[in-house]
């Protein structure tokens, strides 16, 4: 017995050795997962229970069994720990996660927004990118697959001429030389035009006649003393007296009134604002009352020089302003020596000595610079009031003033023949256009227009639209690109620039942006740019320059005509809301539809135009004649 326990005893030693070495090996795998047998052993635990039922002989082997049964038991739970460890951290980690994060949070933060609307973002840009990554790779495996048939059925013996294409005028094809279909319709737009070149001429015969041109441009319904050309030369007044109290402005005539500079500057401004109004108004009132005495042709040239007078004057009288502004707020500078090396004055000698003269001849003299002399020298304020400079300005095709404008050094007689010949040759088609195709057209509207005709009126609108605008496009060529090119080339102006690719605006601001680039340019620097200086928002600010163009828009039409209508004024305004019709169009549609919108409101809004202004102008000076031609 006592051989028998002291046999237990060592065998008891013995497995807890076995149970100890084994928990510390279970704390070392404690993170793995549990292999393949440890699995097999926990999920399968009818080994156990086979192992304990089996038979037992004799009490030395119950007792060794007994034994055994008991390593097994611990085998098996030592096994087991490590599942039961990994387990209880799973829950416990499960169980903390909620704590940390909650799921439902009730007053959410900016951050924590913030982050979530960041993490959304990447999200969506990953998922973005890995949608591109997979097209990228159909697209590739896609030219591949296509590569290899293609291969494939070149080499089969049965010829193959097919091949996966799309049609020339879908999109997908890829196809955009349509130069053919340009041609074609441009051969259809001459014939169309030569076709009522032919109805035309059948039914109203030629009435081309250029002595009835010089009479009527000479002053034909001129009254006596010829009133257009004494306002034509009553204009040099208000360019004089501009200049006069430029001058008073620039030297201390306030020493001479005893006055202060600030009261001096603000009685000057008084007067140039009187002068620019007053220059306005002249022909207003003149053509009101004394109209019976204007022609038309001269009426419209006194009120466009009164209208181009005014936009220099004003540009005059506020660049001097921002001369003076400059010139007190550096104040008076204190002459000093210039500061000169002595290598600067060595290579001066070394220089003059080359050249054959005395270094002392010529001299070096360390007060002046050394400057080139092709540069020439600028002009500064106030040595720019003077008549001369005015003048030049005056006659310089530009409306903004500077004191030092960009000049060419020779002029191109061939661009200026060019010029002059595009002037008058392109002047008699015009007058050609008008009297042959125009006052027709226009005096076939009145009845239909007066009747409210619908129908008639539309087409009479068509009809017009065509003749006016070939004398528009003409109009525009003669204007800006021949005439301003011609007189910048006889005053050696250099800059240009008086368009930009108009044909081209996408919508109704780009339009006007380029179209006319001295206007623009006037629009931009005297009115726009010191609005917004003065804190005004730039809606306001482009409204602004919209209502001052269609102000002197009206000017030049209803001032001349003595019909005082807002057809012209609330035809520029109306470019406000169709400016935010064409950039929706531009934004939805496509440029092209956006272009097409602003060619149509140039095609049928100036003979809409026309057509109005012609009907309240016979309506109001020949109403009585119309009256009695209907009668009779």
């Amino acid at each position: 017995m006592s051989h028998e326990s002291e046999e237990e005893k060592m065998s008891h030693e013995s497995a807890g050795k076995k149970i100890r070495n084994r928990r510390k090996q279970s704390v070392t795998r404690a993170e793995e997962t549990p292999t393949k047998e440890t699995q097999q052993q926990i999920l399968q635990p009818d080994q156990l229970t086979q192992q304990i039922n089996k038979p037992k002989s004799g009490r030395k082997s119950r007792k060794k069994t007994k034994t055994s049964s008991e390593s097994k038991e611990e085998k098996i739970r030592y096994q087991r720990t490590p599942s039961v460890t990994r387990a209880e951290e799973i829950t416990t980690e499960e169980t903390k996660q909620p704590k940390l994060l909650p799921e439902k949070p009730t007053q959410p933060t900016k951050e924590h927004s913030s982050k979530t609307m960041t993490e959304t973002k990447m999200s969506h840009e990953s998922e973005e990118k890995k949608i591109r990554y997979r097209r990228t790779q159909s697209v590739t495996r896609a030219e591949e697959i296509t590569t290899k048939t293609t291969k494939q059925r070149k080499l089969q013996p049965d010829k193959p001429c097919h091949h996966p294409r799309d049609s020339l005028f879908s999109w997908s094809s890829g196809f955009g030389n349509f130069t053919g279909l340009v041609n074609w319709g441009f051969l259809l737009l001459t014939m169309g035009g030569f076709r009522l070149v032919l109805e035309n001429l059948i039914k109203y015969g030629i009435r081309v006649d250029p002595v009835q041109w010089f009479v009527v441009l000479t002053g034909k319904g001129e009254g006596e003393g010829y009133p257009s050309l004494a306002l034509v030369l009553y204009s040099v007044i208000p360019v004089v007296l501009c200049l006069v109290v430029e001058k008073c402005l620039a030297k201390d005539t306030h020493l001479m009134f005893g006055i202060s500079t600030t009261t001096l500057e603000n009685v000057g401004m008084v007067v140039h604002v009187i002068n620019i109004i007053v220059v306005v108004l002249i022909p207003m009132v003149f053509i009101h009352v004394r109209g019976h005495t204007f022609s038309l042709v001269g009426a419209m040239a006194v009120c466009f020089l009164y209208c181009i007078l005014f936009l220099k004057l004003w540009s005059y009288v506020q660049v001097n302003m921002w001369c003076r502004a400059n010139l007190k707020q550096r104040g008076p500078r204190k002459l000093r020596r210039q500061s000169v090396s002595i290598g600067v004055i060595q290579n001066e000698r070394e220089h003059n000595g080359s050249n054959g003269t005395n270094g002392t001849a010529n001299g070096f003299r360390p007060n002046s610079d050394s400057k080139d002399k092709a540069i020439p020298d600028l002009v500064l304020y106030p040595n720019n009031l003077h008549l001369k400079d005015l003048l030049y300005f005056l006659l310089a095709p530009t409306l903004c003033y500077e004191l030092n404008f960009p000049r060419t050094s020779r002029i191109r007689k061939r661009f200026l023949i060019k010029r002059l010949l595009e002037v008058v040759i392109g002047w008699h088609i015009v007058m050609g256009l008008f009297q042959q195709w125009m006052i027709p057209s226009v005096r076939n509207s009145l009845i239909p227009f007066s009747n409210m005709d619908l129908t008639k009126t539309s087409e009479r609108l068509l009809k017009l639209a065509i003749p006016n605008h070939l004398m528009w496009l003409c109009f525009f060529y003669l204007t800006f690109h021949s005439f301003l090119n011609l007189m910048g080339e006889v005053l050696h102006f250099a800059d240009r620039k008086f368009y930009n690719d108009w044909w081209n605006a996408n919508n109704i601001d780009i339009f006007w942006r380029n179209w006319n680039m001295p206007v623009h340019n006037w629009c931009v620097r005297h009115l726009y740019l010191p609005m917004i200086d003065l804190g005004c928002p730039k809606q306001a600010a482009t409204v602004t320059v919209f209502f001052f163009s269609a102000f002197f828009h009206e000017y030049l039409v209803s001032v001349p005509l003595k019909t005082f209508k807002i057809w012209a004024f609330m035809g520029m305004m109306a470019q406000i809301p169709l400016s935010f019709v064409s950039k929706f169009m531009e934004r939805h549609y496509g440029p092209r539809l956006g272009n097409t919108v602003v060619w149509a409101s140039i095609i049928l809004g100036q003979p809409l135009a026309i057509m109005m202004y012609y009907h309240d102008y016979m309506i109001t000076h020949y109403n009585d004649e119309l009256l009695l031609n209907g009668a009779t």
